[in-house]
């Protein structure tokens, strides 16, 4: 049998290619996802900054303690959004530890070099050099306070020498300093130049006092590095940090690369979970009708004494043969495109340039097991009917249209269309994240109860339709709403391919546009401060003290971004969040205040929280929020006020204060300052710019356009995998469409051997193909209009959702382009050839 299934594969070309089609593509898209999700769960980052360590303590990521089930204490983990820090204290808990050779501590202070602007740079102590090693190869190590030495790299870039002097920007105040040496580091460079002070200023610089941001280990010469390295292990976890050794330091010296981690870990997961289930309906459609069309040779294979286990094995070895060939194509255009997406991925900012990708040697296996199985498991239940009836029985099955379907399929139909009612209410009463899930689930709810009640939803629709077809297109409008009552069943993979292109391009494409629509307009509504000072290395808070001085300035507010951890069931959550100094904010910035008053965030342990955050988490005016700061710190603040503007100014305002110590460089990232009507105070505001390097002063107007194009960019990536996952679901209304099309050429000819004219045909396929999109088109913006309303109200509050008219354009525009072009083309095809000759014609 399989010698014959080969046979079959060379001549049935147009069915196994389309097969072969969505197959392939299933692989390519699934490869891509998984190779994403495996390069996030195997990468460890390669030490540079700690290649001398034999362990380094450090802290980039929280744990956090879920529910108890079954006995045990389910935990979470999730990468901190600003660096941690480990307690100074630690520094001689370690350095007495057998086998070690010293302790030394790490402080990362943000730099900015006057003489090389455009090179990133890091400042440590000296002590810390040890740790890669670095070494002096011109002048020598700091000594003062006024000293610093530089990596080679910078000193390039700045034609530094020793005994010359240059300027640097840090903790917000420019700073002349002398060139003591310059240094040199083993092996490549790293992302950021090396700048050292003696280490009595670096710990005067650092603005988190008693912490360190990391500890290096040096083992003795000769020591037993795995016990010196389970003995640092202890003495961390006993702090509430991690210890890494070995290949895993690279992670402990960039700790962006854990967030890389964690985000295209989450990113290959996530899209791979959704393309699993779109690809999942599109296999099980295109192999079950492909074994559909070809009833009539199963049947004569039955009728010459073949055996239900033989047609099993020929249709199953087929489709083996077909998924082989898929894997061929579709594993290597996977890595070829994963590759693409990481430098894409890098120029944009999401993972740092030092981030490597998995050879997919776990991720390319279970694709392909994956994609066979269910292309197999589809095949075999497609033809076990035709494998079970009697072989006198056989061509008279073939010639007859399979019925409606089973109880068994109507009442999960039934059941599952009223989940996805259910998942409606849900969502309504729902916000934030859980509301979010429940409308992606309510999507795929309605899709998969279409699919399921397919049959009978051509059958109403044919049925219908009936009156409206033959008064449009008359004797053919007749032919057609027969052919569609008839093969109500055969339709269902076209119906269900052009629901799930509509409805799911419709929701997720749309939704992207209505999230990123939302942070501009409220960010842009809610700035009514007329400039922004914004500081590329920082601002102190005395730049906002000095903007107020400015005659004709009413009001200027330093604004801190960062991002906190809040608790969603049961783990922990980064979500975006501010620091504001709230003297006189709300005439520079109107959050919308619903409940309670921006003013008392002037108070200690305060907080004021968005209407979504505020909703999930149950918090309300004058309770307790408990939360963790961007770097780890739990604390428990006192909501102050709820507010609607979320999207644009993050769904958590802290005091600065709050987060004195606990973002990298203790600075605003920007002042915004309103001025009276009519007063000029740009030139005074230039002046401030001038005296904070790298600084510069814009419209607010200009501002919020900056956000747009951030916002534009953080949604490549969703938009990328969303469209790779709507040219998936057109690639396979497409070919549901050719197949079922040129399947047709018995029956179209018969229908020109009693007397229907070429004209008249091409009317009645024109005819089924309109009814079908019509169909198609109401149910899919149906389920895409339930679902992205849900979505917005739920999330912005807003109970019409923005579509863009040209984004409809395209989507429906574009399925009733690609229905039309599917089926006219092969049904002209097929009308070319002479009924006589098309009557002999396989099916």
């Amino acid at each position: 049998m399989l010698g014959l299934a080969a046979q079959m594969l060379r001549h049935r070309k147009g069915t196994f290619v389309a097969t072969f089609l969505a197959l392939a593509a299933g692989v390519l898209v699934l490869t891509v996802c998984g190779v994403l999700a495996e390069s996030g769960l195997r990468y460890k980052g390669e030490p540079q900054r700690y290649g001398a360590a034999s362990a380094v303590i450090a802290e980039h990521e929280l744990t956090v303690q879920g529910p108890e089930r079954f006995g045990e204490r389910e935990t979470s983990t999730v990468a901190l959004p600003e660096p941690g820090t480990v307690p100074e204290s630690l520094v001689g808990e370690v350095a007495a530890v057998r086998g070690v050779a010293s302790a030394v501590p790490d402080r990362t202070i943000a730099v900015a070099a006057a003489a090389a602007p455009k090179v990133p740079v890091a400042g440590h102590g000296w002590a810390s050099a040890a740790l890669t090693p670095y070494r002096v190869v011109s002048g020598t190590a700091p000594r003062t306070e006024g000293e610093v030495a530089v990596d080679e790299r910078l000193a390039a870039a700045g034609k530094l020498r020793p005994g010359g002097t240059t300027a640097i920007l840090t903790g917000g105040t420019v700073r002349q300093v002398r060139v003591s040496g310059v240094v040199k580091a083993p092996g490549e460079p790293g992302p950021q130049a090396a700048l050292f002070f003696t280490d009595g200023e670096a710990a005067r610089l650092y603005p988190r006092p008693g912490r360190v941001d990391a500890i290096g280990v040096i083992a003795k010469k000769g020591a037993d590095e795995d016990a010196v390295a389970a003995a640092v292990r202890r003495i961390a976890e006993a702090a509430g940090a991690n210890a890494y050794a070995g290949d895993e330091r690279g992670l402990a010296e960039r700790p962006e690369e854990i967030a890389a981690k964690g985000f295209v870990l989450e990113a290959g997961a996530a899209f791979g979970g959704y393309a699993a289930l779109i690809i999942g309906f599109v296999v099980a459609a295109t192999v079950g009708l492909s074994v559909r069309h070809r009833r009539r040779d199963f049947a004569l294979l039955r009728a010459i004494a073949a055996t239900p286990g033989q047609v099993r094995t020929l249709i199953l070895g087929e489709v083996g043969m077909l998924g082989l060939l898929a894997a061929v194509a579709g594993v290597p255009l996977g890595l070829l495109a994963v590759r693409w997406i990481r430098s894409e991925l890098v120029d944009r900012g999401f993972v740092p340039e030092t981030f490597t990708l998995s050879a997919g040697l776990l991720a390319v296996p279970v694709v392909v097991v994956a994609v066979a199985a269910v292309a197999l498991l589809s095949a075999w239940i497609a033809a076990r009917r035709t494998t079970r009836i009697r072989p006198t029985e056989a061509l008279g099955e073939a010639a007859v249209e399979a019925t409606l379907g089973g109880r068994v399929r109507v009442v999960s139909g039934l059941i599952t269309l009223g989940a996805a009612f259910v998942l409606i209410i849900v969502t309504g009463g729902a916000r934030g994240q859980t509301a979010l899930g429940a409308a992606m689930g309510m999507l795929y709810t309605f899709v998969l109860a279409i699919a399921l009640l397919a049959p009978w939803i051509n059958r109403a629709a044919a049925v219908a339709l009936a009156p409206v077809l033959r008064t449009v297109f008359g004797s053919s409008g007749y032919l057609a709403a027969a052919n569609l009552r008839a093969n109500a069943r055969g339709m269902v993979a076209v119906l269900t391919a052009l629901v799930l292109s509509v409805g799911f391009g419709g929701t997720i494409w749309f939704l992207q546009d209505n999230l990123q629509r939302q942070a501009v307009v409220q960010s842009e509504d809610g700035t009514i401060a007329q400039h922004a000072l914004v500081g590329g290395a920082g601002l102190p808070a005395a730049a906002a003290e000095e903007a107020r001085r400015i005659p004709g300035v009413v009001a200027a507010t330093g604004v801190r971004r960062t991002s906190v951890l809040v608790p969603m069931m049961g783990e922990a959550m980064a979500v975006v969040g501010q620091g504001i100094d709230p003297q006189g904010a709300s005439r520079t910035m109107d959050l919308k205040v619903t409940a309670g008053k921006l003013e008392d965030l002037a108070g200690d342990n305060t907080v004021a929280v968005s209407r979504s955050q505020a909703d999930s988490a149950k918090w309300k005016v004058g309770g307790t929020a408990e939360m963790w700061l961007g770097d780890g710190t739990p604390v428990k603040l006192k909501v102050v006020a709820i507010y609607d503007r979320g999207f644009g100014f993050g769904d958590v305002t802290l005091n600065s204060r709050t987060l004195a110590g606990h973002t990298v460089t203790g600075l605003d990232d920007h002042v915004l300052v309103r001025s009276e009507p009519g007063a000029d105070v740009g030139p005074a505001l230039a002046k401030l710019a001038q005296a904070y390097p790298a600084s510069t002063v814009t419209g607010t107007g200009e501002f919020t356009a900056g956000l747009a194009k951030d916002l534009a960019i953080s949604s490549w990536l969703n938009k990328l995998l969303v469209a790779v996952l709507i040219g998936y679901a057109v690639l396979a209304a497409a070919n549901t469409l050719i197949m079922a099309a040129l399947a047709r050429s018995r029956e179209l000819s018969l229908l020109r051997l009693v007397g229907v004219t070429r004209r008249q045909a091409k009317r009645m396929a024109n005819a089924e193909q309109a009814a079908l999109l019509g169909v198609a088109l109401t149910i899919g913006v149906a389920i895409a209009a339930v679902t992205l309303s849900s979505i917005v109200n739920a999330v912005a509050g807003q109970p019409v959702p923005y579509v863009p008219a040209l984004g409809w354009v395209v989507i429906l525009g574009g399925t009733v382009a690609l229905a039309l072009v599917s089926t006219t083309v092969p049904i002209g095809r097929l009308l070319r050839t002479p009924p006589v000759e098309g009557m002999g014609i396989r099916e």
